[in-house]
C-alpha cells in the first residue's frame, strides 16, 4: 500500500530539485543575510554603548579624553556592511527564486500537459491559470525568506553574548525571549492565517474563473442585456476576496505587533535584569537585543508566511497528480497502423489512407467518437455500442502520447490562441516553415483571405481567434490539424459556417491533399458536399437508446 503524501508533497519535490540549481547563489545570501544581521546588531549594540559611554565622558567632565573616533569608525563601518550584506542577499535571494519559480511553472505546465487530456481538460482556464500564476508566486517567500533563518540565529547570538556580559540574567532573559518568539508566531499562524489563507486563495480562484468566464461570453452577456447582473456577481466574488484578504492582513498585524512588543521587551528586559552592570555596557546590549528581536522579523515574516505557501502548495498539487491507479496497461501500436471500428462480430477496416464518414443525428454520439479517437474523451462502448482499435489495441489502452501522435483533430469549435497567424499554425509542431504555412493555408481556403491582410501569416488574433469569422476560424484549425502531419484526420463539421462556393473549393483541395499525402480521414458532417470525401465508407450511430446504452450500427456502404 503506497503511503499518503502530505499535501504539497510532490511540488515541493519539484521546487527543491529547481531550487538545488540556484543553491550557490542561495549559499552566498544566506551568507550576506548572516554578515548583514551581525552588521546590524553590532551597530545597535555599538550605537549605545557609544552614546552612553559618551554622555558619561561628558557629565564626569572628561569629554575631552573620550576615543571617539575609533567607535564613530566601526559604527559607519558596521552600517555599510549592513546596507551592503543586505542588498546582495536581496538581489541573489530574490534572483535565485524568480529562476526557480520559472522553472517551476514550465514542469508544473508540463506535467499538466501530459497528463491524460480528460483529466487536464476538467481543469478550466481561469482555474488553471490562477494556481500557475498566483499559487506558485506564493512559493516565491519560501525561497526568498530562506536566509532568514540562520540570520535570525546569528543576530540572537551575538545579542545573548552581549547581554550576557552585562549580566547573566539578563542574558538568559533574552535567550528566553528569542526562544518563545518564534512559536509563539507559529501558533499564531496556525489559528489566524492559515485559514485566511486558504480562503482567500480559493476567493482569488473563483474571481479569476468567473471573469475569464464573463470575458469569453462577453458578446453574449451584451446582447442579452445581463451586464449589471454580471457585474453584481463578479462584484460579490470580490467582496468574498476582500473580506478574505482582510482578516489575513488583520492576522499579519497582529504577528508583526508581536515582534514589535518583543523588540521594546528585549531591551527592558536587559535594563531591569543588569542593575549593576557597566551603564554604557548595559545600554549596548539593551539596543544590540532590540535589534536582534528585529531581526527575528524575517524569521517570523518566513513562518506567517507559511500560510499561503501552504495553500498554494496544496492546490498546485493537483497539476500533477498521477492518473488513476485503475487505468488500463498502456500498450503500443504504430500511428498508421488500421483503424478498426466494430459492434456485434461486424466491422468496418480502414487501412492507411482510408476514409470514413461517422454519420447519425445529432446526440448519436459522433462528436464523442472522434474525441475518443483524440484522446479528449474516454472511450465509452457502452455508450456508442462500437469498440474502436488501432493496429489491434484496444483504443483505451492506447497511451495518450500515441494518440496524439496517431490523430489530427479539426474540432467542430476549434480553440485558437491570442497571437499571430503563424502563432497558431505554428501548434501543430516545431520547426514549421513559412511555406509549409501557405500550403496548409491553401488547402484549407484561407490563404487570400490571410494575404489580403498587409501583416500576413504576422497578423494579430485575440483570445479564441477573435478578428476571424467562424468560417475563418474553423479554416485555420483546418490548416493547423492538416500541418501536423498525421496518419489520421479527423474532421468535425469542417465546412459549417461556409458559403457554397467555399465549400466546394475546400471540398475539392482537400480531397486532393488527401490523395497526395496518404493521409487517413474520419469525418462528421450534415452536410452534403463534404461528405463525398469519405467515398462511401460509412459508420452510422443510431439515436435510439435501449435500456441501458445508446445502440449503433455498421452500415458500410
Amino acid at each position: 500500500m503506497t503511503p499518503a503524501r502530505a499535501p504539497g508533497a510532490r511540488v515541493a519535490a519539484l521546487l527543491a530539485v529547481r531550487a538545488r540549481r540556484e543553491r550557490l547563489a542561495m549559499r552566498v545570501a544566506v551568507a550576506a543575510a548572516v554578515v548583514g544581521t551581525l552588521s546590524a546588531v553590532g551597530l545597535a549594540g555599538l550605537s549605545g554603548w557609544f552614546l552612553a559611554g559618551a554622555g558619561l565622558a561628558a557629565a564626569a567632565g572628561a569629554a575631552l579624553l573620550f576615543n571617539y573616533l575609533l567607535p564613530s569608525a566601526l559604527i559607519r563601518q558596521a552600517a555599510i556592511f549592513r546596507t551592503g550584506a543586505r542588498y546582495v542577499e536581496r538581489l541573489l535571494a530574490h534572483r535565485a527564486a524568480l529562476l526557480a519559480l520559472a522553472g517551476l511553472r514550465a514542469d508544473l505546465f508540463r506535467a499538466l500537459a501530459e497528463r491524460p487530456p480528460p483529466e487536464a481538460l476538467r481543469l478550466s482556464g481561469g482555474e488553471a491559470a490562477s494556481r500557475l500564476v498566483e499559487d506558485v508566486d506564493a512559493l516565491e517567500n519560501l525561497l526568498v525568506r530562506r536566509p532568514a533563518g540562520p540570520a535570525a540565529v546569528a543576530g540572537g547570538a551575538v545579542a545573548v553574548a552581549l547581554a550576557g556580559l552585562a549580566a547573566p540574567l539578563a542574558g538568559l532573559g533574552v535567550a528566553a525571549l528569542l526562544l518563545g518568539l518564534v512559536p509563539a508566531a507559529q501558533a499564531m499562524r496556525a489559528r489566524l492565517l492559515d485559514p485566511a489563507a486558504a480562503e482567500a486563495q480559493a476567493a482569488l480562484a473563483a474571481l479569476k474563473a468567473a471573469v475569464v468566464g464573463a470575458v469569453e461570453a462577453a458578446a453574449e452577456i451584451r446582447l442579452m442585456g445581463l451586464e449589471a447582473r454580471t457585474a453584481d456577481a463578479l462584484a460579490t466574488e470580490a467582496a468574498a476576496l476582500d473580506a478574505a484578504r482582510l482578516r489575513f492582513v488583520r492576522a499579519e498585524a497582529a504577528i508583526a505587533a508581536l515582534v514589535t512588543l518583543g523588540a521594546a521587551l528585549a531591551a527592558a528586559l536587559v535594563l531591569a535584569l543588569a542593575p549593576g552592570a557597566d551603564v554604557a555596557l548595559a545600554a549596548g546590549a539593551a539596543l544590540a537585543a532590540h535589534a536582534a528581536i528585529e531581526a527575528q522579523a524575517g524569521l517570523v515574516r518566513a513562518a506567517t508566511e507559511r500560510a499561503r505557501v501552504t495553500a498554494g502548495l496544496a492546490r498546485l498539487d493537483g497539476l500533477v497528480e498521477a492518473g488513476t491507479p485503475e487505468a488500463p496497461a498502456q500498450q503500443e501500436a504504430p500511428p498508421a497502423a488500421p483503424l478498426v471500428f466494430r459492434r456485434r462480430g461486424r466491422e468496418v477496416r480502414l487501412e492507411a489512407g482510408g476514409r470514413l464518414l461517422l454519420d447519425g443525428p445529432s446526440g448519436a454520439g459522433k462528436t464523442r467518437l472522434l474525441h475518443a479517437l483524440a484522446g479528449l474523451a474516454e472511450p465509452d462502448v457502452a455508450a456508442s455500442g462500437i469498440a474502436i482499435s488501432l493496429g489491434g489495441v484496444p483504443l483505451a489502452a492506447l497511451p495518450p502520447r500515441l494518440l496524439a501522435r496517431a490523430f489530427a483533430l479539426a474540432p467542430q469549435a476549434p480553440t485558437l490562441i491570442a497571437g499571430s497567424i503563424a502563432d497558431n499554425l505554428a501548434l501543430a509542431r516545431p520547426g514549421l516553415a513559412e511555406a509549409e504555412m501557405w500550403q496548409a493555408l491553401h488547402v484549407a481556403g484561407l490563404d487570400a483571405v490571410v494575404r489580403a491582410r498587409a501583416e500576413g501569416l504576422a497578423a494579430l488574433l485575440g483570445d479564441g481567434g477573435r478578428g476571424l469569422s467562424g468560417g475563418e476560424a474553423k479554416r485555420l484549425a483546418l490548416a493547423r490539424a492538416l500541418l501536423a502531419g498525421r496518419p489520421w484526420l479527423l474532421l468535425d463539421e469542417p465546412t459549417e459556417g461556409l458559403d457554397p462556393a467555399t465549400e466546394a473549393l475546400v471540398v475539392d483541395r482537400l480531397d486532393r491533399w488527401l490523395e497526395e499525402t496518404g493521409t487517413g480521414l474520419v469525418l462528421v458532417s450534415h452536410r452534403r458536399p463534404p461528405r463525398v470525401l469519405a467515398r462511401g465508407t460509412v459508420l452510422r450511430l443510431s439515436d435510439v437508446p435501449d435500456a441501458s446504452a445508446r445502440r449503433g450500427s455498421v452500415l458500410p456502404a
